[in-house]
This record gives structure tokens, C-alpha cells and sequence, in this order.
């Protein structure tokens, strides 16, 4: 264990997931805000932490190591999971749902043993599952099983069973769902990949709505949400409900790039998956477009976040018109015109 901050506290937090793209942005915000925090890692601290690299108290270890999360939970009143396996490759399904369940499983356990007083566990708006009706999806949405539930939204919705097993057992825990997150950084994955294919000016688009939310204000949420009283719920994390052609035209502008302008019908996109599955048979490279991804965007899917706006006064999301120029000046900045 890497020594960082030493001194004894009343309240010491625990993050697992802090060197990826959600729970980095968690740890700059709990050291800028001067709490004492304990982070899992499992290889390297990333380079893009070293400007806070010292106001973290270092472990190595693994949520599916459980004698590792026993030495990192001593003396931890709080515990943030962020920690998560995401792929919506086809051979990587059966391992995520795997890892994250029982990862899961192994963090609250932990909890109970080391008497954690409140567990805040990062699960999706995908555990949720898909709605029949058009209706927007809020947090009384009951799972059911769908072809159009991903193998990534079953490897949430299985641990989110995991923390309310955890609650039923004792354990104070409070629950966010966030729709697809956008933020600075990590620009090969998640959002950062949005924005390079805005950047690269890829012309086609789907006619599929999603639900989402400034990385900021994801952070934000959890924070007063283990800073609250509240406990033994979920909440729904989504700023604006918008469509795909929207968003890229929206990020290609920002980007001084064309926008995308080849509507993408549902037949077209069967044709593509099943092409870049063959590629990347070829090349052993990571396919661009898959099954899942390919149907989920053909989706109208959206997301009511009243309960959280009544929960927690004053609270307010950014403008996702806003949260998009940021992301984009940031990689501007970084890549260059």
C-alpha cells in the first residue's frame, strides 16, 4: 500500500474504479474537496492522475480478490464502487456479467464484514431495462428479459441484485443509474469514442434517443447523495433525452467538422455488424460496430430524472449543449485542429 495520506480520520472513503473514466473524475473531486480517500488499483495508476496521485492512499489489489478488499476496507467508513467491466463485444459477454456480479458480490460483502456505514454503488440506466411503451424510464422500472437487454446491461442489473441482497442484509447503500456519461479524457472508449467519430466526420446515423449526463454532474449526484441521509434507493442520473443525429451534429459542430448525414435503416445496420465481425475475424482487431451496439442504437429509448432533482435540492444539471463545447474545446486542445 502505497503511503499517501497517514493521519487518522473519522471518516476514511474507499474507491474501486478510480483509474477508469468515471471514477477518476470521482477521486479529483474528493481530494480537491480535501477527504481522505483509499483507491483500488489492479496494474498502473494513470498518467492523468498525477496531479492528485499524492492525496490518494494507494492498494493494489482486485473486487474479485476478496482478501484484497478485506487489507483495503480497514478502517473505511464509506465506499464508493465504480468499478466495472464494459464491452459489448460478443466473446467478452459471459466474463462481464462474471465479473461485475461477483465483483459486486465481494464489495458488499466486504462492507458488511468491515462495517461500512454507507456503500454508494455506480450501477446504469441499462439495469433498468427496456420500456414497451414510450414512456420515459424511472427508477420503479421492473426488469424483464428482453433481446434488447445487452449483455452489459445483464451484468448490471445482476449486481445491482448483488447491493440489494447487500441491503436486506444490513447494509446502509445508496444506488445512481447514469445514462451514457460524457466527459473529458479516455478518448478510445465510451464518450472520448463518440467524439473521435464526430471528429472523423463518419457520415452515418441512426434514428435511436438516449438519455445523457455531464460526467461532472454524475460526480456531483454521488457525492451529495453519500453526503445525504438517504439510503436503500436508486436514482436515475440523466440530464437531456436526445437523439444520436442530434448529438453527433451537435459534437461535429463544435468540432468545425461535417456532420452525419446518411440515415442508417435497420436492415443496413445488420448488414454492417455482420461485415465488421468478418473484418475484424481477418484483421484480429476490435470491430467498430457489433450486434449489440448496432440494435441499441436503432432504439427510442428515454429517461425521467425527477426523483433525484426532488431528493436533492439545488441540485442541477448542465445544459448537455454546454457539456458537448467543453468536450470538444478539451479535445481540440489535446489533438489539435
Amino acid at each position: 500500500m502505497a503511503p499517501a495520506n497517514k493521519r487518522r480520520h473519522l471518516h476514511m472513503i474507499f474507491v474501486t474504479g478510480g483509474t477508469g473514466f468515471l471514477g477518476s473524475h470521482l477521486l479529483r473531486a474528493l481530494v480537491q474537496a480535501g477527504k481522505p480517500v483509499r483507491a483500488l488499483y489492479r496494474r498502473d495508476i494513470p498518467d492523468h492522475l498525477h496531479d492528485i496521485r499524492h492525496g490518494v492512499e494507494w492498494v493494489k489489489g482486485d473486487v474479485l480478490d476478496v482478501y484484497s478488499l478485506e487489507d483495503a476496507l480497514q478502517n473505511i467508513t464509506h465506499v464508493y464502487h465504480a468499478a466495472a467491466t464494459v464491452s459489448f463485444q460478443a466473446g467478452a459477454s459471459t466474463r462481464m456479467i462474471h465479473t461485475n456480479a461477483e465483483g459486486t458480490a465481494n464489495v458488499v460483502n466486504a462492507c458488511l464484514d468491515a462495517g461500512v456505514q454507507k456503500l454508494l454503488h455506480v450501477s446504469s440506466v441499462a439495469a433498468l431495462g427496456r420500456s414497451k411503451t414510450d414512456a420515459p424510464i424511472d427508477e420503479k422500472a421492473d426488469w424483464e428479459e428482453s433481446k434488447n437487454n445487452s449483455a452489459y446491461a445483464v451484468s448490471k442489473y445482476r449486481s445491482e441484485i448483488e447491493v440489494w441482497r447487500g441491503i436486506a442484509e444490513g447494509l446502509s447503500a445508496a444506488i445512481v443509474n447514469p445514462s451514457i456519461i460524457l466527459g473529458t479524457g479516455y478518448w478510445n472508449d465510451g464518450s472520448g469514442a463518440l467524439i473521435k467519430n464526430a471528429w472523423k466526420e463518419f457520415p452515418y446515423y441512426t434514428s435511436g434517443t438516449n438519455g445523457f449526463v455531464d460526467v461532472r454532474d454524475v460526480v456531483k449526484a454521488m457525492i451529495a447523495l453519500m453526503d445525504s441521509d438517504i439510503t436503500n434507493k436508486r436514482f436515475v442520473v440523466c440530464a437531456e433525452n436526445w437523439s444520436y443525429l442530434d448529438l453527433f451534429t451537435q459534437m461535429a459542430n463544435a468540432l468545425q467538422k461535417k456532420p452525419p448525414h446518411i440515415a442508417v435503416k435497420p436492415w443496413l445496420a445488420e448488414v454492417v455488424w455482420r461485415i465488421e465481425k468478418i473484418k475484424s475475424r481477418i484483421t484480429s482487431k476490435q470491430p467498430l460496430i457489433t450486434k449489440e451496439t448496432a440494435r441499441s442504437a436503432q432504439l427510442k429509448v428515454t429517461y425521467n430524472n425527477e426523483r433525484l432533482l426532488k431528493a436533492l435540492p439545488g441540485f442541477s444539471y448542465t445544459p448537455l449543449e454546454q457539456t458537448i463545447r467543453e468536450i470538444c474545446a478539451a479535445f481540440l486542445q489535446e489533438y489539435g485542429r
